[in-house]
Parts: structure tokens; C-alpha cells; sequence
């Protein structure tokens, strides 16, 4: 096997490795854009790909596979070999990624009797067909067959939901199904083992503590860090996530080299975007519905732009592989006595006399502290506020040559036959170098300013600032030509580090690089030629500098294609009838909006109440074609109607499948609303009036309690033989003292729709739960009774419904589709344009672009702005804007991101 592994690392075709992988899914952006996504990947020292492979988009509808363009997920595996990257390979079956169902194709959940990620044969049959699909087009290229899939993952992330003994039927399934079908390379996992395979860990922090868990579960596997997050996904209405900066990344990472791990997969490394409305929900509360941005605030951004977290990811990428066989072969360092200054800790790893200290400021900002070595030489080390700083001690560059060095070494290889060091520090730090050999040491050229050289020749010593400019040192050690080159913080984010057929090159002074349309790279000048470095065989060519407008806007749209007007949605197109609504898989439409009418006939009362049990996305509510609510209260929902009274009503719910649950112990969750509707229902918000250790607390306003405090309160029912509690509740819950199990109950995952019916009676209830947290946004009680039922209801897919064409002078209320034309702009040869869609003053609903589905939007934030793939345009474009409120798109237009203005310098192909 051309893959081996051992405790400390995986060999790769004989080689030790430290795994730097970049998560990158080739579904959630064009394949036009792979290329230079892939490349800016490795030109971060990225060795490595990980990938999921999504089932719903190769099985959209049963038996219909797809396997080209977008999804020609064996194009995307044949690039990564030929820019020699390897590949991890997540073909599932559950994907979670934050994306709709898990991986999951929507129509599965029509199978019958089948439960999700079980030993359950409904679900099996259809994971085997499509393993029988995905599994050859990852087996045909592992690395044994030509390829460069290293390691492929069964399941994902199944620990979360249950140990290892009761998983083992289910993934020791999946686990033989790959193997059957011609899976030879090792065989991983995250978050929950199998035997057979080797574990790794998904976090973000508490490296320590997962790595002891790792090492205490299979002591002479690899560790791998399977997830490191590097940011976060957003959902509709939340914060932005970006609370992970670049300075807690890097500290984050170092945390993991020093725990020891020999891998990791930066997740995400390039997000993409939750194109076709395959953005999911998550568990926390009833409506965490991912945005269709998955820019996750990662490395590269959602336009595949270079970040602050970009040059942290290169810098310690570079820094891995200059140091690999320190970090892969040392072991924690117990025996030497350390000694670092107040405020500071340190700890070590060796191997042999080899020895890497980790010094950790507790300081409020960047200072000097001093440490004392094994030798017992104390040194400078200048560390960030909060942060970790590497410090290297008697490190072997080349047989019998020792750098000990306080700043990051980014490069320890042969160019031009000269071997090269290359240590970065912030801007305004200082090195303190110094090499030793057994062979004498000499510098040409002229003398570096702070030098000592002792008096056998054989340990030199620099203490050196970091210049704007690069310095170069070149010395002879007994015989042979080094060079040591010396940048500063803004420089090392300019240097890049390129291996391909021709070899190693390595450019300084670069602010970017790009790919154009061919596959070549390209850089950005970072000011005059003078500042640029070439290690290795170059070719460079300027072009002129050109400009362009920012910004493309729209024409105010004289017309707009309105679906029908809100006082009469025509029945016209397909829909189902009868006495309750019906679910988007039952209408088998996976994705888009659904109508649901009924007529209610009204006695003199003006105001009445809806009960709906069963929904799971957001609704607009119309009487008599007026809006009256959007309800985003889901699981269970009990409205208030305003009607006309002594006449038939007709009543309207417009809902939007926001997606499905990616992960959660309750997978396979309808869509939309399902079941009976009921009338003069009632709602109670349970949050209030707890009795707890002889005080009353609000759940809505408490802060913290000890977890498992028991709390009591009454609820009174009259004239109602239905109850359904909704919202946050712990996994201890009793009504009028009988205990109630809640299927799939944990922890982390506060939110349930619970049907009580069974527990209550008529009068004076009590409810008994454990505390667990708080504040919670909801704990409700809705009660109705079951010979209320509303009848006579049609479904409609809102899309099939006539459009009326109709002036739009802002005299449209309700949903309204905007139709807009613009022509694909002629751009300058050097600019390298991204483009978005900002759709100001826009409420909520979709886009499309020349009948492609952008996806959802919903102007409640954090997501503003909506990638426009350049490959998705052709001379004329049509725009199809759905708005649930029929707001005009005067303000909508087209910008160019930030970085699109650049001129680019040609440097050479990458092979």
C-alpha cells in the first residue's frame, strides 16, 4: 500500500508527511472556478484536499444521476492530482457540511418506514446504490490506481449522536460497502470510530483535551485533525460570524502542532455558496436556517480572495513543512527545566537534541520575554498578546548543520543548488539567530550588522531586525553555499513557495497570485521590480496598470411578471386538494414555495385563532389577499386572524422551504405544513412563573442556575383535549408527574415539538423539568381541540401558478416576480473581476440567473450580497427576482468586489 501510518504519521509513497489539507467543496461553486481555488489552496502549502461528495446533487430525482459539469465530481479529484494535491475523500452517505439534509436527496424521505443514519433497510437500499455510484469514481483514482486519494472517510461525525458499541452495526455496514467496492487506502473517521478505521477529531479549541481522547482511544493510530474550523457558518438573522480572527487562528493552530497532531484540514479553507437553495438548518431553536453564503469566513473568501486568515494559513503551512520531521517524529518534552519570565508558559517537544518550545503570553500586549534553553543559554522571544510563539532549538536543517531560531522559519530547502532559509518575523521584531555545524562557517559578502562568529568558526550568531526590505546572508558551511533570508511580516504574506514538474520556486515580493482562465499563475506587484525576489527559473512580464468602475446598476424595470395578484391566486397550474395541507415531498418539489388556501366561513366574531401542529419553515399569513403576519415561530404555531365577520374568509399561507435539517437526531423532517389545521387554539408562553427553591424565575431573563435545579409551575386547560409543548426543554421532563421520553433527546439541541395530549387533563396540570439553560428565546404551550379542524384546503407549487404581466407603479403588494435584463460587460484583459448582487430594499425569496437557482434571500442579515459567478453569464442575462412582498428592485444592483480592480503580472505555468 503505497499509504502507511503509524503513531506519529502518515508515509506517503515512502515519505513522511504532515497533512495540510484544505476543505473545498467542488459543489458549491462552478467548475470554472476550481482551478483557481485549488491552486491558491497550494499556493498556501496546502498538500491536500478534503471533500464531501454530496448525494443530492448526483441523485436529484430517484434513478436520475448526474455526474456532469458542476457535478462532474471526478473532474474535481483529476485537477487536484494534476496540481498534486492529494485528496481526502467524504463520500458519506451523511455529509452534514450545513448543507440541505445532510447530503440527503429530498425524495428519500417518501421511503417508507425508513429512519436516517440507522441499521434501517429502506435507507440501506438506497445508500447501496449509491455507494454502487460515487464509491467507483473515488476507488478508480486512489493512489494506488494513479490518483491521489489518500484516505477516504465512513459517515461523519456519528459520535455526536451515539457511542461507538451502538454505531457499530451501522458503520461497520458502511465501512465494508467501501472495502467491497475497492477501497484499499486507510480507511478514517470523525467523532465516533469503527474498527478498522482511524479516528480524527473536529474542533476548534481544547486541542490537548482531543488529542488525549484520540490517544487514549487508539494509542498507535495518527492523529489528524479532521475539522479545524477555521470560522463559522451564518443563518438568517443572526450575527455575522466572524468572531474568529486571524490572531486567534494562528494561536488555535499552533495549539494543535503542539499538542502533537500530524494533520490538519482547515474547515473550511474556501467556503462557496449554498447555490440552488441547498443551504440547510441546524439545531438550536426552530429557525436556524443557513444563508446562502458559505464564505464561512474562511481563508479564502466566498470570491475566492485571499484574507488575514490566508496568510496565517501559508505562513504556518510553510512552516510545517520546513520543520516536518521535528514536529512528526518529537515527543513531549518532561525532563528539561524551563525557564521563561513572569506572565509567560512554555512547553516543548523533542527528538534527539532537537527541540521545539512553545512560549504562551498570558499578556495584555506583544512583549519580550526571555527563555532559557537546554543548554542553558537564555534568549529573546518576542510573542503577541494572547499568543503562541515557536522557538527552535539545535533544529537539524541538513545533516550536522543546527539552527536555533526564535522566529518562523518558512523555508528550509535547496534552490539553485543553494540551500535556502528563509525567517519571518512581525514587522518591527528582531530575530535571534544562531547556527552551529562541525564544519567551519563563513558569510560572503558584506558583514551583517549584529553578528558574532566564534572563534573555531563553527556557531554563528545574528540578532537581527526585520527591514522592510528583505536581507540576504549568503554563507559557505563546510563547503556548501547557504542562504539566509530575512522578511518581515508584510514580506512573508508576499512570499510564495511553488512545486510542480520543473521543480521548486519560490517568488518574494508578490502581494497576490491568481490563476487566469488557462490555468496560469498570475501575481500582483507589490510596489517596484527592485522589491521582487526569484528563487528558481522565472519569467516576468508587466502590463499596464487599467481601471474600471466598481459598480454596474440596474435600470429602474418598467415591467414586472407578477404570479397573480394577492387577492386571487389562480388555481391554474398542478396542486392537491383535501382536508389538510400537504408537505413539499408529497408535492415532490424539493425546493421553493408552496401556497396553501382554504375558505373560512365567519360568524360575527372579527378575531379567531389558527392552530397549526406541524410546520417547519417560515409563513406569510393572508386574509382576503392582505398580509397580516409572518410567523417564524415553527415546530407548532398558534396565529391570531383579523376577519371580516358574517362572511367567508379565504385564507392563505405562503411558505418557503428554508431547508432541511443537516444535522439534528431528528433527520427526515417535512417541509413546509403537514396535517390537520385546527381553530380556536391558545398559546401560553411557559417560560414564566417557574417555582424554583421557594422563588419564581423567568427562563426568559434568568442568566444561569445549577444545571439539574428541579423547577415547577401549574398550566390550566379548559375546554381543549390537545396539547403541544414547543420550544427549548431539557431531557427530565414530567407532566402531572409522568415521566416523558423524548426520542433522540440530547443535550445540545434545546429545541422540540412535543405532543403532551397523552399527559394532560381538564383543569390544573403540572409540569416538572430540570433546569439546563438559559435565557431561551421560546417555551410554549399550545392547546386546541380536536374536533376544531379546518377543511378544504389546496396546495399549490407557487411556481407552476400563471403570471400576470402588470405595470408596476409600487401599486403590487404581495409576491411579485421582477424580471431584469443587463448585457455582459466587456472588461479590461488585466482585471480579474468577482461580481455580486446586492438586493437593497428586497425583502425575502430567491434569484435566478439565466433559469440557474442563486438561491434564498432574506434582507433580516448578516447576508447583504449574492455572488454572481462570471462563468454563469452570457451576452444578455436575465435576472428572475421572487419577492414575497412584491418590493420593488429600484435600489438592486450589480457591484464588483473590492479586489476586482488589480493589474496582473504573468509569472509562468504551473507546469
Amino acid at each position: 500500500m503505497t499509504v502507511n501510518y503509524n503513531a506519529k504519521s502518515y508515509t506517503i509513497n515512502g515519505e513522511q508527511v504532515f497533512i495540510n489539507s484544505a476543505a473545498i467543496h467542488y459543489f458549491r461553486m462552478p467548475r470554472e472556478e476550481w482551478r483557481e481555488v485549488l491552486v491558491k489552496a497550494k499556493l498556501a502549502g496546502m498538500n491536500c484536499v478534503d471533500t464531501y461528495f454530496a448525494w443530492n446533487v448526483h441523485e436529484p430525482q430517484e434513478g436520475e444521476w448526474n455526474f456532469e459539469g458542476d457535478q462532474d465530481c471526478g473532474a474535481f479529484l483529476d485537477l487536484c492530482a494534476e496540481l498534486g494535491l492529494w485528496v481526502i475523500a467524504r463520500p458519506g452517505p451523511f455529509i452534514c457540511a450545513e448543507w440541505d439534509f445532510g447530503g440527503f436527496p429530498w425524495w428519500l424521505n417518501n421511503k417508507k418506514g425508513i429512519e436516517f443514519r440507522t441499521f434501517n433497510k429502506p435507507y440501506l437500499d438506497g445508500v447501496d446504490l449509491y455507494f454502487d455510484a460515487i464509491v467507483p469514481i473515488i476507488r478508480d483514482r486512489q493512489i494506488d490506481n494513479g490518483g491521489t486519494v489518500i484516505l477516504v472517510q465512513v459517515e461523519n461525525e456519528y459520535g455526536y449522536l451515539v457511542d461507538d458499541d451502538a454505531a457499530a452495526e451501522y458503520m461497520n455496514y458502511l465501512r465494508d460497502g467501501l472495502i467491497r467496492r475497492g477501497i484499499a487506502v486507510p480507511l478514517i473517521t470523525c467523532v465516533g470510530g469503527a474498527e478498522g478505521t482511524i479516528e480524527g477529531a473536529n474542533f476548534w479549541s481544547n486541542a490537548d483535551q482531543h488529542y488525549e481522547n484520540l490517544h487514549l482511544k487508539q494509542p498507535e493510530m495518527p492523529k489528524i485533525v479532521t475539522e479545524f474550523w477555521t470560522g463559522w457558518f451564518e443563518h438568517w438573522g443572526a450575527q455575522a460570524a466572524t468572531q474568529k480572527t486571524a490572531n486567534i487562528y494562528e494561536k488555535r493552530t499552533m495549539e494543535i502542532l503542539r499538542a502533537g497532531y500530524s494533520g490538519i484540514s482547515h474547515y473550511m479553507f474556501y467556503g462557496g455558496t449554498n447555490f440552488g437553495s441547498y443551504g440547510g438548518r441546524t439545531v438550536g431553536a426552530s429557525d436556524i436556517f443557513m444563508v446562502t453564503s458559505y464564505d464561512y469566513d474562511a481563508p479564502l473568501n466566498e470570491y475566492g480572495r485571499v484574507t488575514k486568515k490566508y496568510a496565517v494559513a501559508k505562513k504556518l503551512a510553510y512552516y510545517t513543512l520546513a520543520i516536518k520531521g521535528l514536529l512528526l517524529n518529537s515527543v513531549e518534552g518532561t525532563n528539561a527545566v524551563t525557564q521563561v519570565s513572569e506572565g509567560f508558559t512554555v512547553r516543548y517537544k523533542e527528538w534527539g537534541s532537537q527541540r521545539i518550545w512553545f512560549v504562551e503570553s498570558g499578556k495584555e500586549e506583544r512583549e519580550n520575554t526571555f527563555l532559557t534553553l537546554s543548554s542553558g543559554r537564555t534568549i529573546p522571544v518576542n510573542v503577541n498578546p494572547r499568543a503562541i510563539m515557536p522557538v527552535l532549538e539545535r533544529f537539524e536543517v541538513v545533516p550536522d548543520v543546527f539552527l536555533t531560531c526564535n522566529s518562523y522559519l518558512l523555508c528550509n530547502e535547496e534552490l539553485d543548488g543553494i540551500h535556502t532559509l528563509i525567517v519571518a518575523a512581525d514587522n518591527g521584531a528582531r530575530s535571534w539567530i544562531e547556527i552551529e555545524s562541525e564544519q567551519s562557517i563563513q558569510w560572503t559578502g558584506q558583514r551583517p550588522q549584529l553578528m558574532e562568529l566564534s572563534s573555531d568558526d563553527k556557531k554563528l550568531t545574528l540578532d537581527s531586525f526585520h527591514f522592510e526590505e528583505m536581507q540576504a546572508i549568503s554563507l559557505i558551511i563546510g563547503g556548501k553555499q547557504f542562504r539566509l533570508i530575512l522578511v518581515n511580516g508584510e514580506m512573508a504574506d508576499a512570499s510564495w513557495r511553488l512545486e510542480d514538474q520543473s521543480g521548486i520556486r519560490w517568488a518574494l515580493g508578490y502581494a497576490d497570485m491568481d490563476i487566469a482562465e488557462d490555468g496560469e499563475i498570475k501575481a500582483v506587484l507589490n510596489g517596484s521590480e527592485s522589491n521582487i525576489i526569484h528563487l528558481g527559473d522565472w519569467a516576468v512580464q508587466a502590463v499596464e496598470e487599467e481601471e474600471t468602475s466598481p459598480y454596474i446598476h440596474f435600470e429602474k424595470p418598467v415591467l414586472s411578471l407578477n404570479a397573480s395578484s394577492v387577492v386571487s391566486f389562480l388555481p391554474t397550474a398542478s396542486y392537491k386538494s383535501g382536508d389538510t395541507p400537504v408537505d413539499f415531498s408529497a408535492m415532490e418539489k424539493p425546493f421553493g414555495h408552496l401556497l396553501y388556501t382554504c375558505e373560512l366561513k365567519q360568524g360575527p366574531e372579527e378575531v379567531r385563532t389558527l392552530v397549526i401542529p406541524k410546520v417547519q419553515d417560515s409563513f406569510r399569513v393572508y386574509v382576503n389577499g392582505e398580509e397580516q403576519q409572518m410567523v417564524r415561530q415553527l415546530g407548532a404555531s398558534c396565529i391570531q386572524l383579523r376577519l371580516k365577520p358574517d362572511q367567508t374568509n379565504h385564507l392563505q399561507l405562503l411558505v418557503q422551504n428554508m431547508g432541511r435539517l443537516n444535522f439534528s437526531p431528528f433527520l427526515g423532517e417535512f417541509k413546509g405544513i403537514q396535517g390537520p389545521v385546527f381553530l380556536d387554539g391558545a398559546a401560553v408562553d411557559l417560560r414564566e412563573q417557574w417555582q424554583c427553591e421557594g422563588n419564581y424565575i423567568e427562563l426568559g431573563q434568568l442568566c444561569v442556575i445549577d444545571s439539574g435545579t428541579v423547577m415547577r409551575r401549574t398550566f390550566t386547560l379548559q375546554d381543549q383535549d390537545r396539547a403541544i409543548l414547543v420550544g427549548a426543554m431539557s431531557g427530565k421532563l414530567k407532566i402531572n408527574g409522568q415521566l416523558i421520553e423524548i426520542s433522540g433527546f440530547q443535550d445540545w439541541f434545546m429545541f422540540h415539538t412535543l405532543d403532551i395530549s397523552a399527559y394532560v387533563q381538564e383543569g390544573v396540570n403540572e409540569i416538572e423539568m430540570y433546569y439546563h439553560k438559559s435565557p431561551i428565546d421560546r417555551l410554549e404551550l399550545i392547546t386546541y381541540h380536536s374536533k376544531t379542524e379546518l377543511g378544504g384546503w389546496h396546495t399549490y407549487d407557487l411556481n407552476l401558478l400563471d403570471r400576470v404581466l402588470v405595470h408596476n407603479k409600487g401599486l403590487i403588494k404581495g409576491p411579485v416576480w421582477h424580471t431584469l435584463h443587463f448585457s455582459r460587460l466587456i472588461l479590461p484583459e488585466a482585471v480579474h473581476a468577482k461580481l455580486k448582487l446586492r438586493l437593497t430594499g428586497m425583502s425575502k425569496g430567491y434569484v435566478k440567473l439565466n433559469g440557474i437557482d442563486l438561491g434564498r434571500y432574506w434582507n433580516i442579515g448578516p447576508q447583504e450580497d449574492y455572488k454572481i459567478p462570471m462563468a454563469w453569464l452570457q451576452e444578455v442575462n436575465e435576472l428572475e427576482i421572487f419577492d414575497e412582498e412584491g418590493r420593488e428592485p429600484s435600489a438592486v444592483k450589480l457591484i464588483y468586489d473590492n479586489q476586482s480592480n488589480r493589474r496582473w503580472i504573468p509569472i509562468g505555468p504551473l507546469d
